[in-house]
């Protein structure tokens, strides 16, 4: 058993991957063999990610205040609160604040062999106003 007391300063979601003001702190990031990632995620309103995909799926928890998710070829889902969202291997998607609101989520991923956690892709076009 391993109990963490201090965990790494919060980081600053890079520009090249989120737009707005977004901030990550994480979680948990056991030893290997473990691949589990988890990172609680605060979004400043209209705040989102970009495009971008995992390789094992991603689970995210809404921990307080409202968003959407949106993935491709589909419309923009409301989460709010106690939402759970489960998303796929490799399905590409989006996620953030609502427009007029903050919004706290927990992220989960499994990490690849390799350690790669995510594909990043383009910004977000037509994120909702």
């Amino acid at each position: 058993m391993h109990i963490t007391r201090k965990r790494p300063d919060s980081l600053r979601g890079p520009a090249e991957n989120f737009t707005g003001t977004v901030w990550l702190d994480e979680v948990a990031a056991p030893p290997s063999p473990s691949r589990l990632r988890m990172f609680n995620v605060h979004f400043a309103p209209g705040a989102h990610t970009a495009w971008h995909r995992h390789p094992h799926g991603q689970v995210l928890h809404v921990l307080e205040g409202e968003g959407l998710v949106g993935r491709e070829g589909g419309e923009a889902e409301p989460i709010r609160a106690g939402d759970t969202v489960w998303i796929e291997p490799g399905e590409w998607h989006w996620h953030g604040a609502a427009p007029g609101t903050f919004m706290t989520h927990l992220a989960v991923v499994e990490a690849a062999e390799d350690g790669t956690t995510a594909d990043w892709d383009r910004h977000v076009d037509d994120y909702p106003a």
